[in-house]
């Protein structure tokens, strides 16, 4: 029997996508999976075919209540679980000027607000455990900003930040954190998952208007196979040396290098300056 057999996973967000999948995977392999979403139709067939391996509940990761709730009924029903993957998440497409409050706030609770509620609520048990890995679905938008979609990158910058601070804490109490940081792929984040700011600016159609069309006209076209996806995030876990980040899908990898090496370019640009805001030496 492998590690990964062994393991419950508690996975938010479970209803469609990379939550859909995974927790499908963990099951036809052989773990045990609490599934959970915020309308538990979505996720009780899982429990049916799996009656001893899979629990489903209903949670809305914005709800602390429930949050706490939900995480007590997970370890009464299994005594333990050593994988947290924060799935939960969505994306808002519009210039920061067209996105409104009414619609960015939302994305926040569930995409920052949300994440750490549910993780804040593992801690403790995964401390007493001494051991887990809790794997926090980012994005390339988590490490790239772009036009049209600013609002989205600013709650997964957020989730890079707090995910290093977090691995850092929990590395010498033998948990492990991994940043999940996927390109394009074919799941409903340009579909249902997805919501366009109803406002439009003229002035922004030929920058953040790209992206409001790449949410219309790629959907269902992405290159990233999400089955693939999933199966790296066991393997992730099964690993005895996880990374804090991974990316995902050759998109995000191209982008990333491309990012680095500007971000080298730039940094040896202006490193008199960055230099020079220091103190004189023996000053």
């Amino acid at each position: 029997m492998t590690q990964s057999k062994q393991r419950v996973w508690f996975i938010t967000g479970a209803s469609t996508g990379f939550g859909r999948m995974l927790s499908e995977e963990v099951l036809k392999t052989g773990g045990k999976v609490v599934a959970t979403a915020r309308n538990i139709d979505k996720v009780a067939d899982l429990e049916a075919k799996y009656p001893k391996a899979a629990k489903a509940l209903a949670l809305d990761v914005t709800d602390a209540g429930q949050v706490n709730s939900v995480v007590t009924q997970a370890f009464a029903q299994f005594g333990q679980v050593d994988v947290l993957v924060n799935n939960a998440g969505y994306g808002v497409a519009g210039a920061i000027e067209e996105v409104s409050e009414a619609e960015f706030m939302p994305m926040f609770e569930t995409n920052v607000f949300g994440l750490l509620k549910v993780t804040r609520a593992f801690l403790p048990y995964l401390r007493k455990q001494r051991s887990g890995n809790i794997l926090n679905i980012s994005s390339i938008g988590g490490l790239i900003g772009g036009q049209g979609i600013g609002m989205y990158n600013a709650t997964k910058f957020a989730v890079e930040g707090l995910s290093e601070a977090l691995a850092a804490e929990l590395a010498p109490l033998g948990i492990h954190v991994t940043v999940i940081e996927p390109g394009p792929f074919r799941t409903d984040f340009l579909g249902r998952s997805g919501v366009i700011a109803k406002t439009r600016i003229s002035d922004y159609d030929t920058t953040a208007g790209n992206m409001r069309k790449y949410f219309s006209e790629n959907n269902g076209k992405q290159k990233g196979d999400p089955l693939r996806a999933v199966q790296a995030m066991i393997q992730v876990v099964d690993s005895p040396n996880p990374p804090l980040h991974l990316l995902l899908g050759g998109s995000a990898l191209q982008r990333m290098r491309a990012k680095l090496d500007a971000w080298q370019k730039e940094i040896a640009a202006w490193e008199p300056v960055t230099a020079g805001a220091d103190f004189p030496e023996g000053k």
